[in-house]
């Protein structure tokens, strides 16, 4: 187990989570996961729309041999993570095609960027000579050791996040669904696109704490898929998403505290039987608009 003392689920709900929250390791983890699971289907949401999962998927990568070289360097891996992701995702920036979302000059940069950040990751990994679990840990998450200085980064940089989200989401949408008339409107659609890698960087790195850097897309990417699902109106969209990512985090850690099993996995196995049960209610209810329609 992952715990000394074994500890036992049992069917008293509100002792379980008094036990739990008795650890201060644990409250972290949750107030860890809480700002990962509010930034990250929300900037998850806008990356779905816009078609950037390959981008999203090359920052979860290049995460891990940030987070590694802080390993071996003996620092934080929070630095770790947030240097190699925001300074990726301005290369990105950079390198792609102004205006297009997943356009051919950032696929490939995305491509070329992916490839090194495996090789470094392989370096630093081959060069650390401490336990076996701190890599595994970088690649499928843990919620032991967060620290409250790591909480309260995580919580600062979520919510410069968040506030930079709130300030262009509105022309973020607009140049998303149609880039060349915002530009035409004026919009600054090159810019907004250069900021929103920027904070997709900054929304990977905080999700890669809690899930691994193989995982990130349990919260980054399946809670925002989720909620489109359901729904195409945005703010009810990214709602529910948030809603997802919190049940998904809060379950997972909760299962975590009693199973060996790591808590990578328990996350990403909540949010994708979430994702599961929307394709179901969205097929029943094309279902049965085919079956109201008279022979």
């Amino acid at each position: 187990m992952l715990l000394a003392d074994a500890p036992v689920l049992s069917w008293d709900l509100t002792a379980d989570l008094r036990e739990i929250w008795s650890y201060a390791f644990m409250v972290n983890a949750f107030r860890a996961a809480t700002v990962v699971a509010v930034v990250a289907p929300v900037v998850g949401w806008f990356m779905v729309l816009r078609r950037q999962t390959f981008a999203g998927h090359t920052l979860s990568v290049v995460a891990f041999p940030g987070a590694a070289l802080a390993t071996l360097l003996g620092i934080s891996t929070t630095f770790g993570y947030l240097g190699a992701c925001l300074a990726t995702a301005l290369v990105i920036a950079l390198l792609r095609d102004a205006g297009r979302p997943g356009g051919a000059q950032e696929s490939a940069a995305t491509g070329i960027l992916q490839a090194f950040a495996l090789g470094c990751g392989f370096l630093f990994v081959t060069l650390y000579h401490g336990l076996l679990g701190g890599p595994q840990a970088l690649l499928f998450g843990t919620f032991l050791g967060i620290t409250d200085q790591q909480v309260l980064l995580l919580a600062a940089v979520g919510a410069a996040v968040l506030a930079v989200l709130a300030l262009i989401g509105r022309p973020l949408l607009f140049a998303t669904l149609d880039p060349e008339v915002a530009a035409a409107r004026g919009v600054p659609v090159r810019w907004l696109s250069a900021g929103f890698l920027l904070l997709l960087g900054a929304a990977t790195a905080e999700a890669g704490q809690i899930t691994g850097s193989l995982l990130v897309f349990a919260l980054l990417v399946i809670p925002a898929a989720t909620a489109q699902q359901l729904t195409a109106r945005p703010v009810r969209g990214v709602l529910l998403a948030v809603l997802i990512g919190l049940a998904a985090s809060w379950l997972g850690l909760f299962a975590a505290y009693y199973w060996p099993y790591p808590l990578g996995f328990l996350v990403t196995t909540v949010a994708f039987t979430g994702y599961l049960l929307a394709h179901a209610v969205r097929a029943a209810g094309r279902f049965s608009r085919t079956a109201a329609v008279p022979a």
